[in-house]
C-alpha cells in the first residue's frame, strides 16, 4: 500500500511552467489536508486550522493540552520544481506542555512524504523545512534555517547530516508579518528567502538512511529512493499559534 501512495504522489506532480497560482484562496482549506499526530488523516483536531479575515490561522484555543499533538497542513498535490512565496506571523502563546523549543516556532515543509504514508501517531513528515522563528530576547535566533527530519542535504558537494543548519537571515520580532519564498529545483538544489534577500542556498535534498530523526525505514522498504525530487508542500502546526496569508506558488520548467 505504501508503495502504491508513493507511486500516485510522483504521478501528481504538475510538471509544466505557470504564472502564479494562489494555494490558499482567502476562504476556507481547499486544496488542503490536515493530518494532526493521534488523529487520523484528514481530521481538523479541535479546529486547529481555520481561516477567519483572509487568515490562514493555526491555533490552540480550543486544546485542553498540547499532548504532543503535531501536526501539518498539507496541500493535496506533490510538487517538484517552484517557487513558493507567502507570509507568516506568530500571533499568541505557545501551549504550557509543548517542548520548550516550539516558543515562537514554526515552518513549512517541502519535498514531504505523502500524508497518506504517516502512522497515526507520526508527529512530523519526512521532508525538509522551512523553519521560522522570531526573537526570545535572547541573543540571535535567524529565521529562515532548514531542519530535516529524516533527510539529509549537500553543501558545496558535501554531505550534511546535522538537523539544522542555520541561515545568514536576521532575528526578527515576534508578532510582525514576514516574507518568505522558497525556491525548489527537484533534486537539484532549495534556496531559502526572507523579506527579499537569499539566506541559505543547498543542494541534493535525500533520505536519511540511518532515520535519525524521523524514521525512514518504511519508506525504503516501499522503495522510495534516496534522493529526493518532488513532494507534498505543509504548513506546519507545533504548539505555537501562527498565521498564514498570500500563499502563491509559481511552477517552474524542469531540466532534469
Amino acid at each position: 500500500m505504501l508503495r502504491k501512495i508513493l507511486l500516485t504522489a510522483a504521478l501528481s506532480l504538475p510538471l509544466q511552467a505557470s504564472d502564479w497560482i494562489m494555494l490558499f484562496n482567502g476562504k476556507d482549506l481547499s486544496g488542503w489536508t490536515p493530518k494532526i499526530a493521534k488523529h487520523p488523516l484528514g481530521e481538523n483536531a479541535f479546529d486547529t486550522f481555520r481561516v477567519e479575515d483572509g487568515i490562514l490561522k493555526c491555533e490552540y484555543d480550543k486544546y485542553p493540552k498540547f499532548d504532543r499533538k503535531f501536526g501539518h497542513l498539507y496541500t493535496n498535490l506533490s510538487y517538484s520544481h517552484y517557487i513558493l512565496r507567502m507570509e507568516y506571523k506568530f500571533a499568541g502563546e505557545m501551549m504550557p506542555d509543548a517542548p520548550s523549543y516550539v516558543n515562537l516556532n514554526s515552518g513549512i515543509m517541502v519535498h514531504s512524504q505523502p500524508p497518506q504514508s504517516m502512522s497515526l501517531d507520526q508527529g512530523f513528515p519526512v521532508s525538509l523545512e522551512f523553519q521560522f522563528l522570531a526573537d526570545e530576547g535572547k541573543g540571535r535566533r535567524s529565521t529562515g534555517n532548514v531542519c530535516t527530519p529524516g533527510t539529509n542535504l549537500e553543501m558545496d558537494g558535501k554531505l550534511i547530516t546535522q538537523h539544522i543548519v542555520q541561515s545568514s537571515a536576521p532575528t526578527i520580532p515576534a508578532n510582525q508579518w514576514v516574507k518568505i519564498e522558497i525556491e525548489v529545483r527537484g533534486n537539484k538544489e532549495i534556496v531559502h528567502r526572507v523579506n527579499g534577500k537569499e539566506v541559505l542556498r543547498y543542494q541534493k535534498p535525500q533520505l536519511d538512511p540511518k532515520g535519525a530523526v524521523v524514521s525512514t525505514k518504511e519508506l525504503f522498504t516501499a522503495g522510495a529512493p534516496l534522493q529526493l525530487t518532488h513532494g507534498h508542500i505543509a504548513l506546519q502546526a507545533e504548539g505555537q499559534p501562527v498565521w498564514f496569508r498570500n500563499i502563491e506558488l509559481k511552477q517552474l520548467e524542469s531540466s532534469e
